[in-house]
């Protein structure tokens, strides 16, 4: 007589009928996730209707040099005469194509590295001993280090921006695991007999989506950061194209000419930090409602 290895008790079924991704969707009932969506759909709408509200494009320069604020250029204009406000938005434009391309990458191989410990332990160990190393490097040090021998500008940003993540999520879908494995469900899968790729893919897989995208809301912020932080450093978007900390790097030269130089990027990345912020609140909140 053989078991069919697809019928586990009901006793133990973990995981009970749902529609998917509604547990996220609830965030935005709050009034946080609800501030956090205004935030983030109306920068993502600005840095994308950037080129249809800004024919011109973020490079024309003018004779009008280190303008303060004014009606006419919100955040006043550079040392070549482009617009500040332009400049930004397309630095925004800039940053969030790359979180947006980094930050699952990040996320994907990161959960991936984390969990293969439930098909064999050794490996499982192995693989976070090489993420412990990743940690033992602050992550501005290692995105130089990255940048220096990949090269600087978007790609070197994006794979700097992932080395940094994947301990990140891989420690965290480790965690998981290592909390799951003895669960009754995980135990009477195996004693049906059920692969090993299998209970991970059916079972604990689904268990690790929760914290990874919380986490994955606060990394973005991280990423951010690290963009500007390598930018202003002359290692990250390269002139003239623009990026928030590119401006940043650039407007420090001129701060004592044009104080209000930095004062345009400086917002835009505090609205994207307070919007990522709130959202990773709202969704904590979400999936940890009973």
């Amino acid at each position: 007589m053989t078991t069919d290895p697809a019928a586990l008790p009901a006793t133990v079924d973990p995981a009970p009928a749902r529609v998917p991704g509604a547990r996220y969707l609830r965030a935005f009932r709050s009034a946080r996730g609800m501030i956090a969506a205004v935030l983030v759909l109306a920068l993502a709408a600005l840095a994308a209707l950037a080129p249809v509200l800004f024919p011109g494009g973020y490079d024309e320069q003018t004779p009008n040099a280190l303008l303060p604020m004014s009606f006419a250029h919100p955040f006043g204009t550079d040392e070549l005469g482009r617009d500040i406000f332009v400049r930004s938005i397309y630095g925004l434009r800039t940053d969030l194509a790359l979180v947006a391309l980094a930050v699952p990458i990040a996320m994907v191989i990161g959960t991936f590295l984390g969990l293969l410990g439930a098909i064999a332990g050794w490996l499982g160990t192995v693989t976070q001993r090489m993420l412990d190393i990743i940690v033992g490097f602050p992550g501005l040090i290692l995105g130089i280090s990255v940048v220096l021998v990949v090269g600087t500008g978007f790609t070197g940003l994006v794979i700097s921006i992932v080395l940094i993540g994947l301990p990140t999520f891989g420690r965290l879908a480790r965690q998981v695991l290592l909390t799951q494995q003895n669960r009754e469900y995980v135990l009477a899968a195996r004693t049906l007999g059920i692969r090993r790729s299998r209970i991970m893919v059916r079972h604990i897989l689904p268990n690790t989506l929760d914290p990874i995208m919380v986490q994955g809301s606060v990394f973005i912020v991280h990423a951010v950061f690290l963009e500007a932080g390598l930018s202003i450093v002359g290692l990250g978007i390269q002139p003239p194209e623009p990026s928030l900390g590119s401006l940043l790097n650039l407007g420090m030269r001129y701060v004592e000419q044009a104080p209000t130089y930095i004062i345009g990027p400086i917002l835009i990345l505090l609205l994207l930090a307070l919007a990522f912020s709130l959202l990773t609140d709202a969704l904590n909140e979400a999936v940890n409602r009973t």
